[in-house]
């Protein structure tokens, strides 16, 4: 009996093949060669199966689709239905247009990153944000750094690098990725000193604990969960009087940046007008930007942290910084920016306006025959990303089945599309809310959905 592998084609009459041949100035002969030896072992497993049929124009073809999807990105737009507005997997904040220009010019060009165009000598790369921030908390300085986490890092390292910092038991958060505060404090050098309970902290406590190598004492705002019930905790502004009195720093972790007023979530001014030395907070979270980790407070502290050499590793890029300028500058006019950025806009966007854009799009979706069932209903939605965990945003919601897949399968079908789609699925339904859906996206969201409906593969 002839083995099955004879049909195996050779590599040079698979280069030979039209399809592959008109490939040759769009990719290299080696990298060409590469995806046919991987499609022919592929076809070898097939043969020894016992698989028949195989031909050299479906060989051909598959190389074809293989070298096609080395050009397509990983990173790409996705279509977020969940409503969650800080969904941390699709990158949270999306930036405002100016900010988002401002990105794009500074990566396609050169700009003034470190340099004084008035005096032509070197500057440096935090004065654009200065202003803003101190605009924003009332902070006698300010400077950046990637994240909250380093922020963090380096404050505890430059100010407090072999002492001891005290801190609330109920405050020893973890943040995303298992990254727990014990550890960030191992990491920068300080040496944590716990007070109190998980639920009880007093004044007193912190008293107690304040000794000669006593280099820090700070709140950590818990983000990402609440302690409810017999419950005690001290106020920044009791925390910094205290500070003040020792002559120790105090510092304010108030995470996500909040500028508006939610409830449980300190906003970034009130930390320093409480006395606080130093406010951390996030540049990608409530005040919508990008990825940063921002800490206001005093010049002589903020000196001192900038002089870490840590600082140089920690450093925001030119796209980063000038996103972050262009998103400050909008909250130099508050009355304006629940409109002005897409963040707040969103948070804030009224349910009546959900419900019509709701109502609007179901209409659209009810003309499609791959639907076996579709309502619009009440529902409700988080902020996501470690923030205001507690508050559920009311909200308006499309829920449909299809009519010839499951609600998984629908469900990967769109987000095997393209553009991307991701939507929650619930009681056997694919449900979309469309707070976090941009205007502009509603056409393509109409058609991604079309496409995934269908029976045949996208």
């Amino acid at each position: 009996m002839m083995s099955p592998l004879r049909q195996l084609p050779a590599v040079g009459k698979v280069l030979d093949h039209p399809a592959l041949a008109a490939l040759r100035g769009r990719y290299s002969a080696e990298t060409i060669t590469a995806a046919v030896r991987v499609e022919l072992d592929r076809v070898r497993d097939r043969l020894k199966a016992g698989e028949a049929g195989i031909d050299l124009d479906s060989i051909a073809l598959n190389i074809v689709i293989q070298l096609q999807s080395f050009e397509a990105p990983i990173l790409r737009t996705v279509l977020n239905a969940t409503g969650i507005v800080l969904h941390t997997n699709l990158g949270r904040s999306p930036l405002a247009e100016v900010a988002a220009l401002a990105a794009y010019e500074a990566a396609r060009g050169y700009l003034n990153l470190e340099l004084d165009l008035g005096t032509g000598k070197r500057s440096s790369r935090q004065d654009p944000i200065r202003a803003g921030v101190v605009a924003i908390t009332g902070a006698e300085a300010a400077t950046v750094v990637n994240n909250c986490a380093a922020a963090t890092v380096i404050v505890l390292r430059a100010l407090a690098a072999g002492k001891e910092v005290v801190v609330s038991r109920g405050q020893l958060i973890e943040i995303g990725g298992n990254f727990r505060i014990p550890e960030i404090m191992a990491a920068s050098g300080a040496i944590l000193r716990e007070v109190g309970t998980t639920n009880i902290t007093r004044l007193v406590d912190y008293e107690r604990a304040i000794g000669p190598n006593t280099g820090l004492l700070m709140r950590i705002h818990t983000s990402n969960f609440r302690v409810r019930g017999f419950t005690e905790s001290v106020g920044i502004g009791e925390l910094a009087a205290l500070g003040n009195k020792r002559g120790i720093p105090v510092i304010d972790d108030a995470g996500s940046g909040a500028v508006l007023d939610w409830p449980d979530e300190p906003q970034v001014s009130q930390g320093i007008a409480a006395g606080a030395d130093l406010v951390l907070f996030s540049g990608d979270k409530l005040l919508g930007g990008p990825q940063a980790g921002i800490i206001a407070g005093k010049a002589t502290l903020i000196a001192t942290i900038e002089r870490d050499p840590l600082m140089r590793a920690f450093r925001c890029d030119k796209m980063t910084l000038a996103a972050l300028e262009a998103t400050l500058r909008l909250h130099r006019n508050p009355e304006r920016i629940r409109e002005t950025i897409p963040t707040l806009a969103m948070l804030t966007m009224p349910l009546a306006t959900l419900r019509k854009r709701a109502e609007t799009f179901a209409a659209r979706l009810r003309t499609l025959p791959e639907i076996r069932s579709l309502e619009v209903r009440d529902d409700a939605a988080f902020v996501g990303g470690g923030s205001l965990p507690d508050v559920a945003l009311p909200t308006v919601v499309i829920a449909l089945t299809a009519a010839c897949h499951s609600e998984d399968a629908f469900a990967a079908r769109l987000r095997s599309g393209t553009p991307a789609v991701m939507a929650r699925i619930h009681a056997g339904q694919v449900v979309f809310d469309l707070r976090t859906v941009f205007d502009r996206q509603l056409d393509d969201l109409f058609a991604a959905i079309s496409v995934a409906l269908r029976e045949e593969s996208p």
